[in-house]
């Protein structure tokens, strides 16, 4: 019996972290937690994160935190 490989991605529209299995790589896949569809990938390779995902949101949010924050502390 064969044993399929998986990577950890996050779901870009509730942010669960899902296991996806690496023959699905660059294909449609729906998250069983909200049903929402989004192409399979790789967030350790060096492709760039879909703009839609909810890291790139979650690298904005921190940057904007740390503007902020530096803004207060400076003033």
């Amino acid at each position: 019996m064969s044993s399929s490989a998986y990577y950890i991605q996050e779901c870009p529209t509730c942010g669960r972290t899902l296991q996806v299995r690496v023959e699905y790589l660059g294909k449609k896949v729906s998250c069983q937690h909200c049903g929402a569809e989004f192409q399979a990938f790789d967030p350790s390779s060096a492709e760039p994160v879909p703009v839609d995902s909810g890291l790139s949101l979650l690298a904005r949010a921190e940057d904007l935190l740390n503007r902020a924050a530096r803004a207060t502390s400076s003033a």
